[in-house]
């Protein structure tokens, strides 16, 4: 470097810069300045003589080193000087990796081309919170200079020297100060001042400004890791994390044979014995959360990414780092439970991270969160008010995993057991979960523990105390669903239709969430909760089926067939039930009902061998008196004519509560515009949260659904002359019937 560039920077800083000498005693706590060497001479012979030495050679040279300590240097600006852009006193301290000032003889030559200022060089000064606050943040920067959180260390680099000779950015060039433009200050960074205090530390370290200089890293070099470090480094995790995997194996084996075993010559594990267990699965935990940073990290190549998936990283974790003892505490219950909170808390941090971290596998870490929610809500027996917390945490996560994941039933199986003790909650989802397109057929079991206990009990009284409606309702679908003591669903059904009326009336609001209910369900009963026997179901076959399905017509009609006597009863239920409905002309609360119920249809219109089995029971006539007094008050006809999804005029997408009570079910799959769910600012409350707005756009549904089946077939017409909806059968007594009613609406 050429030595006349080196010294630019500080020629350009002591254009305008005067200095004055004073002095002050460094014995003296107060730091009187003293305007002369000989004043503080005289100062120290009054008030330390003591100090002073009584040797000739002795008192020479204490008066220079008292003399040279006690001095400083008030410098006085005419005009602040320019400060480098990449000065980092504007937004916090520099980063570099030793997070510190450097300093070195001017005599030691630069591994780099760097600036170099003296240390008499005018400096802006800094407060002590300051300088305390660069401290703190310096080694935070330093930790996420090499990717990784403060208070974490990388995984591929190790500390070197080279790490220290960065080079520095801020380079002087020869220009002149007039070119050089000065930073504003930041609000809450102290103003430069024209007169700034630069104190000595002592005599100890006191460094000539002649003779030292010293050179500051802005920022270092951040070093690219190679493909081959991450092959090696990956490789290097997943051998350890296989023999922790095969250790925790060994160890759950062994423990859950002695489980299965004779309990009274089971031996039951200490303290010190669980909390080994539970280390040894912390551990493995902690290799997987290593294995997915390193796999999973932005500069790693697309194979490497690949790997988790490769060899069922998550599912191995779950399996074998968390469910496996959660399992083993489970059954070892009351004894092992506060390890097994330990070990819920524990796991759930983990997952907790790993869904921060890595998204790649999101879905998989969402649905884990509320596996573990759900454990810790089964376990608490005890406190209401912590069963109630864990229940709506495990209910979040589910939640939001069903809507990344709308056609997984699995997912709807477990909101079904949370639902608990909402009766008609709970019969919707487990009906949902056999009724999506991933059905979950282990649902057939878990929902007989709903249904058992009401078809047992005395009376009709079931175990958990239901309302008398909601009593009716599941014993008449389990009746249904088990087909067992057909003769006592007459009763049951008939039961409920006679309070659903004056429910209704009791319930308002409330009853658009359980009439969405109700609805799915009685639909989802029709099609024989998604049995391959059902004949509605083998009418809707896939494609590839229709042509068998359309051939076995004739059989699948067989009146005697236990599926069809099951098919009737559905039917005959659900029918009864939207008769009802349809009759509260001017009740804006069941409407949602009614839209159900009309998807439904509109998905059966396109199927011929559906509507053969649902047309000739439905009940149109009550369908177009309901419609005609939605049409008093709509105008915009040409909306409810045309073929497209009536979207909101103002672009304001917000879907009804019943959508997303639909969304994933069989029959509702391609009833949505694609994009109508994407909306994923919408809360989990607000999704099914009603909106005064929502009535008038639920009614032009409702008819744009009307004019659909019409054009579907023969079963209801609609005249857009008049306009009027009609039924062929009975066109004199609709129209007097919508007459008497339309003043009500």
């Amino acid at each position: 470097m050429n030595p006349t560039e080196g010294d630019v920077s500080d020629l350009r800083m002591r254009r305008n810069t005067n200095t004055t000498q004073f002095w002050t005693c460094i014995y003296c706590s107060e730091q009187k300045i003293r305007l002369s060497e000989s004043d503080l001479w005289n100062h120290a012979k009054e008030d330390h003589q003591d100090m002073i030495p009584s040797g000739r050679d002795e008192l020479e040279r204490f008066q220079k080193s008292y003399g040279s300590n006690s001095a400083l240097k008030i410098t006085t600006k005419d005009d602040s000087p320019p400060r480098s852009p990449l000065s980092k006193d504007d937004h916090g301290p520099p980063k570099p990796s030793c997070n510190k000032a450097v300093i070195a003889p001017a005599d030691t030559p630069s591994p780099h081309t760097q600036s170099k200022q003296s240390l008499n060089s005018p400096q802006p000064a800094r407060s002590m919170q300051n300088k305390e606050k660069t401290t703190d943040q310096s080694f935070k920067r330093a930790a996420v200079e090499d990717g990784v959180s403060a208070g974490s260390v990388s995984l591929f680099r190790e500390p070197s020297a080279h790490d220290f000779e960065r080079d520095n950015r801020g380079s002087s060039k020869k220009s002149s100060p007039q070119t050089t433009s000065q930073p504003k200050p930041q609000g809450n960074q102290p103003q430069q001042h024209h007169h700034l205090l630069h104190t000595r530390p002592g005599a100890s370290a006191v460094i000539s400004s002649q003779t030292q200089k010293y050179n500051i890293i802005l920022q270092p070099e951040i070093r690219s890791i190679s493909h081959e470090q991450f092959v090696t480094e990956i490789k290097g995790i997943y051998a350890g994390l296989v023999m922790v995997e095969a250790k925790c194996i060994e160890v759950d084996n062994k423990q859950a044979t002695l489980t299965q075993g004779n309990p009274p010559t089971q031996p039951k594990l200490n303290n010190e014995q669980w909390q080994a267990l539970i280390a040894l699965h912390r551990t493995l935990l902690h290799e997987h959360h290593d294995f997915f940073l390193a796999s999973q990290h932005p500069s790693a190549s697309a194979p490497l990414r690949r790997l988790a998936l490769k060899y069922a990283m998550p599912a191995r974790m779950w399996r074998h780092g968390i469910y496996s003892l959660l399992e083993l505490l489970r059954h070892q219950l009351p004894a092992s439970l506060d390890h097994m909170l330990v070990f819920i808390y524990l796991a759930y941090s983990m997952m907790a991270l790993l869904y921060e971290t890595v998204p790649a596998f999101e879905d998989t870490w969402i649905e884990c969160l509320g596996d573990l929610g759900r454990y810790r809500m089964v376990i608490d027996t005890d406190d209401i008010t912590d069963r109630a917390v864990w229940t709506g945490i495990a209910r979040h996560w589910y939640s939001k995993a069903s809507d990344k994941a709308p056609t997984t039933g699995r997912l709807y199986h477990h909101l079904a057991i949370l639902a608990r003790p909402n009766a008609l909650q709970q019969l919707y989802y487990y009906a949902k979960s056999l009724c999506v397109v991933v059905p979950f057929t282990f649902a057939r079991e878990s929902i007989l523990n709903l249904f058992d206990p009401v078809l047992n009990a005395e009376n009709g009284q079931g175990q958990h105390r239901l309302p008398p409606l909601d009593t009716a309702f599941i014993r008449a679908h389990g009746h249904l669903f088990t087909n067992r003591t057909m003769e006592r669903f007459e009763p049951a059904a008939k039961e409920f239709l006679e309070l659903l009326d004056s429910h209704i009336g009791q319930v308002t609001k409330k009853f658009i969430e359980q009439g969405c209910y109700i609805a799915v369900s009685n639909n989802v009963a029709m099609l024989g909760f998604a049995s391959k026997e059902n004949p509605l179901m083998k009418a809707i076959a896939p494609s590839s089926e229709e042509k068998a399905a359309d051939v076995d017509m004739d059989e699948a009609l067989d009146e005697s067939s236990p599926s069809m006597t099951t098919f009737k009863h559905a039917q005959n239920l659900s029918n009864a039930a939207l008769e009802i409905v349809l009759q509260r002309i001017g009740d804006p609360n069941v409407l949602p009902f009614i839209h159900i119920s009309l998807v439904f249809m509109f998905r059966m219109s396109h199927f011929s061998g559906a509507m053969d089995l649902l047309a000739p029971a439905f009940p149109w006539q009550s369908l177009a008196i309901m419609l005609n007094t939605l049409l008093k008050s709509y105008k915009s006809l040409s909306r409810i004519e045309d073929n497209k999804f009536p979207l909101p005029e103002k672009d304001d997408v917000r879907p009804f509560p019943e959508d997303f009570g639909m969304r994933g079910l069989l029959w509702a799959e391609k009833y949505f515009p694609e994009e109508w769910f994407l909306n994923e600012k919408t809360d989990e409350e607000e999704k099914y949260h009603e909106l005064p707005s929502m009535i008038d756009q639920r009614k032009e549904r409702i008819l744009w659904l009307a004019c659909r089946i019409a054009d579907a077939g023969p079963w209801i017409n609609f005249n857009v002359s008049k306009p009027e909806f009609s039924v062929q059968s009975s066109d004199a007594e609709l129209e007097s019937r919508s007459f008497t009613f339309a003043s009500d609406y």
